[in-house]
């Protein structure tokens, strides 16, 4: 694990002081997988490349340096805890629905002393009420179409903030699907990046909304309606 993050970090542009934090994390993360179904990458090596590189390729894309995040539908703390740990600045909101979830996210973050990292057991859909257009980012590396993703994400995000999207190549298909959401939404899709994951030959997208208007306050709508009809 410690090779791969020697090797990819300087790869995205980053210090490797963060390793420690990293690999304690993984270690946590595969250690508490015995018991809890968190992520379906079990071995070391892939852990360091395919969840830690992958989430911070954000970083070489986008920057982040400070200013806050959420991440929704964190799952196993990805992107959003890597992110916390390489970029002390930025405020990070971990939002997943599931309390076990939540728990080991804020066993890690007292383990590792991340004190930028609030860990939030909430469904994004209710979250918005309380936290609407406060955030600079919103992340999420959640396996959801665009349309709904946009819909979960983008009522956090302020005017003049983004929304990035982690999505696998070659969904084309997908974005141009979600073009009517991003407008409805008030949003504009600024860019669309595709990056391969340092010491691997994956190639992965991101694509980066702008939020460009105050988002309606009818949305979002709750899960199952986006479910049934997207925008």
């Amino acid at each position: 694990m410690r090779q791969v993050l020697e090797a990819g970090l300087p790869a995205l542009g980053l210090d490797t002081a963060a390793i420690p934090a990293l690999e304690r994390f993984a270690e946590m993360l595969l250690q508490r997988n015995r018991v809890m179904n968190l992520t379906a990458i079990t071995e070391p090596r892939d852990v360091a490349a395919l969840h830690l590189l992958d989430s911070l390729a954000l970083i070489s894309l986008a920057g982040l340096e400070d200013g806050s995040a959420v991440d929704v539908g964190t799952g196993a703390g990805f992107p959003g805890l890597p992110l916390a740990i390489v970029r002390p600045r930025l405020q990070v909101t971990l939002l997943d629905s599931l309390g076990k979830r939540v728990g080991f996210l804020r066993e890690v973050c007292e383990t590792l002393g991340v004190t930028n990292a609030e860990c939030v057991q909430g469904r994004a859909e209710e979250f918005a009420a309380e936290r609407r257009e406060v955030y600079d980012w919103a992340v999420s590396r959640a396996v959801a179409a665009l349309p709904v993703l946009c819909e979960l994400c983008l009522p956090l995000v302020r005017v003049g903030g983004y929304f990035l999207a982690m999505k696998s190549s070659h969904t084309e298909a997908e974005i141009e699907q979600a073009g009517g959401a991003v407008r409805i939404l008030g949003g504009r899709i600024a860019w669309i990046r595709d990056y391969t994951i340092p010491t691997t030959e994956v190639v992965h997208r991101v694509v980066c909304v702008e939020k460009v208007a105050g988002t309606p306050k009818k949305y979002p709508r709750r899960f199952a309606q986006m479910k049934k009809t997207p925008l």
